[in-house]
C-alpha cells in the first residue's frame, strides 16, 4: 500500500515530487519491515483459530495458511457428522477471518512434500504448525488387515467426502457389525450406520455413501470397550442422540450396572450425569411410548463392557473378517486411572463389519521437526516447539487428538499468544521476511499449483450449486483432479 502513499504525494505540486517520491518510498520499506509474516500449516480449527488470534492481536501481523486438501476447514469438513450441521457452523468464523485483508489460505500444497519446513521458517517470522491427527491407532491384533477391517477414521472420512477415503466401499452386507471403542466418533459411526438413509438425505453426506447406506443389511451394531460404564469416553449429547434414534433400540446389561449406584457419588458432575442416563436405560422399564417404540425398531445398538480385542477371526475361506475375538476383563485400580485386566476368559462375537475406534494419530510432518512417535505429537512447551526457535504447533498435533473445536480454540489463542511474547521478547528474526512471494516461486518451479480461498469459494459454490436439485445444503466434490479441473488449473 506504502508505494500508492507515494504516488499521491507526487500529484500534489511538482516542486515536491522528489521529496514525495522519496518519503513514499521509504514508507513503503518501513511498511514491509513492520509486516510480521506468519506461516500457519493446516486449515483445520487449530489453524484457523491461530491465525484469527495473531491478526486481532497483531495489526501487522500477515497470515498464510497452507493446507494439502484443495479444500479448507480440515475436521470440521470431514470430521463432524453430516447430521450435526450446527457444529459446523464454525466454518462462518473462519471464512470471515480468511476474507481479511491479511490472511491468505493456499489449498492444494503438502508441507514436508511440496515445500519443506525449513523452507518456511527461511521465508517466515515464524511458522505455527497445526496439521492435526490425519492417521489412526492401530489395534496391532491378529486378522487386523484382513477385507471387512477398517478405521473408523476412514470410514468418517468416507461418508464425509475426504479425498483418500472416497474409494473405501465398506461391506454392508452382514447383519452384524463391531465397533471397537467407546467414545463420539463410535457413537458417529453407530448412529450413521443405523440412522434410516432417509433422515440422512438432506444432509450433507456424500451421493455415494448414501447410496451404500441405502443397500446396508446392518441391523445390530455392538460398540466393545475395555473398562466399564464409568469409563465411556464418549459425552451425553452424542448419548442421548442414540438412545433416542429413530427405528433402534439400545441393547445393556443390567448385570453391567451393578453396584453403580453408590459409586456415582464420587465422580464429577458431567461423568454423573452421563452415567445416570446409561443406569436408567439399562435398568428402568421403559414407559409405554417408548417401550411401543423399542417393540417396533428393526435395528438395534448395545455396549459391551469389559471386553478386549485380542483377533479378528477370519471367514472359512481365510478371505475375510468373520467376528472378534474378545478377552473378557476386570477394573483395577480407581477413578480415571482403572486399568482392564484380563481374566482368562474368551469370548467370540461374529460379525460382517469390523470397525476400530481406538484413537487418531499425528504423524511426522518433516525429519527437520521433533516428533514423538510414542505419544504421536511434536514435543513442546506451551506450543514452543522444543529446541526450534520460531516453530510453534497448536492443536491435536500439539496436544494429542482430544477434546472438542472449542478445546482447540483455547488451545490455539494460547499459542498465539506464546508466539506473540517471544516476538516482544525479541526472540523472532527481526529483518524482513519475504513471506509468500518466496514460497510461491519455490511451488511454481516444482509445478505445484495452490488454490486460493477465492477458488474455494467458486468450489463451494458448486457444491452448494449440485446439492440444490436433491434438497441437500451441498454435495461435496470429492476428487482432487475435479476440484482443479473446475478451477482451470
Amino acid at each position: 500500500m506504502g508505494g500508492r502513499g507515494g504516488l499521491r504525494a507526487l500529484s500534489r505540486g511538482r516542486s515536491r515530487a522528489g521529496e514525495g517520491l522519496e518519503k513514499g518510498f521509504r514508507h513503503h520499506l518501513s511498511t514491509q519491515e513492520k509486516t510480521l509474516q506468519i506461516c500457519v500449516v493446516g486449515s483445520g480449527p487449530a489453524g484457523f483459530y491461530t491465525a484469527q488470534h495473531l491478526l486481532k492481536q497483531h495489526p501487522q501481523a500477515h497470515v498464510d495458511i497452507y493446507e494439502k486438501q484443495p479444500v479448507p476447514f480440515g475436521l470440521v469438513r470431514f470430521g463432524v457428522a453430516p447430521d450435526h450441521p450446527e457444529v459446523k457452523n464454525v466454518i462462518n468464523t473462519f471464512t470471515q477471518t480468511a476474507h481479511s485483508g491479511r490472511c491468505a489460505f493456499w489449498g492444494n500444497v503438502e508441507v514436508g512434500r511440496d515445500v519443506t519446513v525449513p523452507e518456511l521458517r527461511e521465508a517466515y517470522h515464524a511458522v505455527v504448525l497445526s496439521y492435526g491427527a490425519e492417521d489412526h491407532r492401530a489395534l496391532e491384533i491378529p486378522g487386523e488387515e484382513l477385507p471387512g477391517v477398517c478405521s473408523a477414521r476412514a470410514f468418517v472420512g468416507w461418508y464425509n467426502g475426504l479425498p483418500e477415503n472416497r474409494e473405501l466401499e465398506p461391506d454392508l452386507s452382514g447383519d452384524t457389525a463391531v465397533i471397537l471403542g467407546q467414545g463420539n466418533v463410535a457413537l458417529d459411526v453407530a448412529r450413521i450406520l443405523l440412522t434410516p438413509p432417509e433422515h440422512l438425505e438432506r444432509t450433507d453426506i456424500t451421493k455415494a455413501a448414501l447410496g451404500v447406506l441405502r443397500q446396508s443389511r446392518v441391523k445390530t451394531v455392538w460398540l466393545v470397550g475395555r473398562r466399564g460404564p464409568l469409563q465411556v469416553a464418549f459425552t451425553i449429547k452424542e448419548l442421548r442422540e442414540m438412545i433416542q434414534l429413530p427405528g433402534a433400540r439400545p441393547i445393556l446389561d443390567p448385570a453391567d450396572f451393578l453396584g453403580l449406584q453408590d459409586k456415582i457419588k464420587e465422580v464429577p458432575r458431567p461423568r454423573k450425569r452421563l452415567t445416570e442416563l446409561l443406569l436408567r436405560t439399562a435398568t428402568e422399564k421403559p414407559g409405554p411410548e417408548e417401550a411401543a417404540r423399542r417393540a417396533s425398531a428393526s435395528r438395534a445398538w448395545g455396549l459391551r463392557f469389559f471386553r478386549s480385542p485380542q483377533q479378528v477371526l477370519p471367514s472359512p475361506d481365510g478371505r475375510r473378517a468373520a467376528g472378534v475375538r474378545l478377552a473378557v476383563t476386570r477394573l483395577e485400580g480407581v477413578g480415571e486411572a482403572t486399568r482392564a485386566v484380563p481374566t482368562g476368559d474368551m469370548e467370540d462375537l461374529p460379525c460382517g463389519l469390523v470397525l476400530s475406534s481406538v484413537g487418531y494419530k499425528s504423524r511426522p510432518v518433516d525429519p527437520s521437526v521433533p516428533f514423538d512417535s510414542k505419544l504421536g505429537v511434536i514435543p513442546n512447551v506451551e506450543g514452543r516447539v522444543m529446541d526450534v526457535p520460531g516453530l510453534y504447533c497448536s492443536g491435536w498435533v500439539k496436544r494429542g487428538p482430544t477434546g472438542v473445536i472449542a478445546t482447540t480454540m483455547t488451545d490455539s489463542f494460547l499459542t498465539g499468544q506464546m508466539l506473540l511474547q517471544d516476538l516482544k521478547a525479541g526472540l523472532l528474526p527481526s529483518g524482513p521476511r519475504p513471506g509468500y512471494a518466496a514460497i510461491q516461486a519455490l511451488l511454481s518451479s516444482r509445478g505445484v499449483r495452490p488454490v486460493s480461498f477465492s477458488d474455494w469459494e467458486k468450489l463451494d459454490a458448486e457444491e452448494v450449486a449440485r446439492g440444490q436439485g436433491t434438497g441437500k445444503p451441498r454435495e461435496k466434490l470429492v476428487d482432487p483432479q475435479e476440484m482443479l479441473r473446475l478451477l482451470g488449473h
